[in-house]
């Protein structure tokens, strides 16, 4: 931007001054000013020719010479507006605040460009709800029992995060769920320490170099069932990732993620959730001591429809300990009974999605109410009386099928049921203090993206 002393000049002003100015700024115009700084026109070296032709000298007020029917433009107005004016009309556009104040000038040779914008990183990352198999995804089963086998889907319940650089090595995470914050002068000084461990373990993984704003948020309550320890790790990984020329790709995010809650934080559990939410959609999967498959499954659209029309949320409250729970699946894995439910656990997944994609939902439905009783068999903390009276309950209202998501102990219960039935489920449900919800499915996995919030304008120059 020039000064503005060289592209304006008092009414009171000569013309003498004009001239001296129109020569300094190369630009052929001066813009007028009242007395209050207002812009009242424009002046050029060809409206004071014409004048001086009538009489008028080089010692008069510039008054005499300004052109009040000027063109010009509003501060904040869009930039293709400025462009179009330039184009077409002249030469340059002075830009004014509300009260007639000069902002800026363009030309076309000076046209200043946005200030560099503060830029903030942020993620959204979906829950799952799994049809079956679940178990079957921890390594200690897959790598003794010939693999593992889970199918599953992400819904549109997230945790959000977001992120800011410093210029500085201070840290500041806030979560809004636990109504938390930590500050710290710098990653080391972070610690390791209980309060808000898990968020703690994925700044360590990633070991950021410079300072940074996080927060974070989740749709869901702690302990669910919904894989929520690894939306909420994925979201942070995502949100870090977007600031990286070099990023991780998907297998990388769900790794990573599943090293900071159960190897970095010895939190045990399975492989399904961290790729369930990275990588999104209907996901059959399956796990060896070699390789985690992830097989996309299509479903037609108005399958999926009517599978939303026949699924209810449940939520069956929370105290549950997923980690105590896949510590007990880990001491029964040897015996008889829980090797011969994990097994029945694989069969009813490959059932489930054959039906699936042929949109048999009525045999899913069926086959989910075989899986939940499979998988209470592989220990005994799963499930407890008050929450098979909560399944009996449901199934005795028009529940075909149905099973408590997650490692189990609590959360959320999802049922199918049939047309019809769905809101005489819902009222007897909602009678026994159970919230119940929708399901509406997530086609998308972690999403990630920058967001800008420009420098103030308008600002008088």
């Amino acid at each position: 931007m020039l000064e503005r002393t060289l592209v304006t000049i008092a009414e009171t002003e000569t013309i003498e001054e004009a001239f001296r100015r129109l020569n300094a700024n190369m630009l052929g115009i001066l813009f007028a000013q009242d007395a209050e700084g207002r812009i009242v026109g424009a002046v050029t070296d060809g409206d004071i020719r014409r004048r001086m032709l009538t009489g008028i000298t080089i010692n008069d007020q510039v008054a005499a010479c300004v052109n009040r029917s000027f063109v010009f433009a509003h501060a904040g107005g869009p930039r293709e507006q400025i462009l179009k004016l330039l184009d077409q009309r002249v030469h340059v556009v002075p830009i004014l605040d509300g009260e007639g104040r000069l902002v800026d000038v363009f030309s076309r040779e000076l046209f200043n460009l946005s200030e560099e914008s503060e830029v903030f990183a942020r993620a959204r990352s979906p829950v799952r709800i799994s049809f079956s198999g679940g178990g079957t995804d921890l390594t200690h089963y897959f790598v003794a029992h010939d693999g593992g086998a889970v199918i599953n889907a992400t819904i549109k319940m997230y945790a959000h995060a977001t992120l800011r650089r410093r210029s500085d090595g201070r840290i500041r995470i806030y979560s809004h769920d636990f109504r938390r914050t930590i500050e710290a002068a710098n990653l080391a000084e972070l610690g390791t320490g209980a309060d808000l461990a898990l968020i703690k373990s994925v700044v360590r993984l990633i070991k950021p170099a410079y300072g940074f704003e996080l927060e974070v948020s989740a749709d869901f309550p702690v302990g669910s069932g919904l894989g929520g320890s690894a939306v909420v790790s994925s979201a942070i990984i995502g949100c870090f990732n977007e600031f990286r020329s070099d990023q991780w790709d998907r297998h990388e995010i769900a790794e990573m993620a599943f090293q900071a809650e159960r190897l970095m934080l010895n939190i045990p559990g399975g492989w399904q959730d961290q790729y369930a939410t990275v990588f999104g959609g209907f996901n059959h999967m399956e796990f060896s001591s070699d390789q985690n498959t992830i097989v996309p499954i299509r479903l037609d659209p108005n399958i999926i429809a009517e599978l939303e029309e026949s699924l209810v949320l449940c939520y069956a409250g929370s105290g549950r300990d997923s980690g105590a729970i896949h510590r007990d699946q880990k001491a029964q894995h040897t015996t008889s009974d829980a090797v011969a439910a994990a097994t029945k656990q694989k069969e009813v997944t490959r059932d489930i999605r054959r039906h699936l994609l042929r949109g048999q939902l009525l045999e899913c439905g069926r086959l989910i109410d075989e899986a939940w009783h499979a998988k209470r068999k592989m220990s005994s903390k799963i499930s407890s009386d008050e929450l098979d009276a909560i399944y009996d309950f449901a199934k005795q209202h028009g529940a075909v099928g149905g099973k408590l998501l997650g490692a189990g102990g609590g959360g959320y219960f999802m049922f199918f049921v049939r047309p019809f039935e769905r809101y005489q489920l819902i009222e007897a449900l909602e009678q026994r203090k159970h919230s119940c919800s929708r399901i509406m499915f997530e086609e998308n996995g972690l999403r990630t993206w920058k967001s800008r919030f420009p420098a103030q304008s308008g600002r008088p120059i």
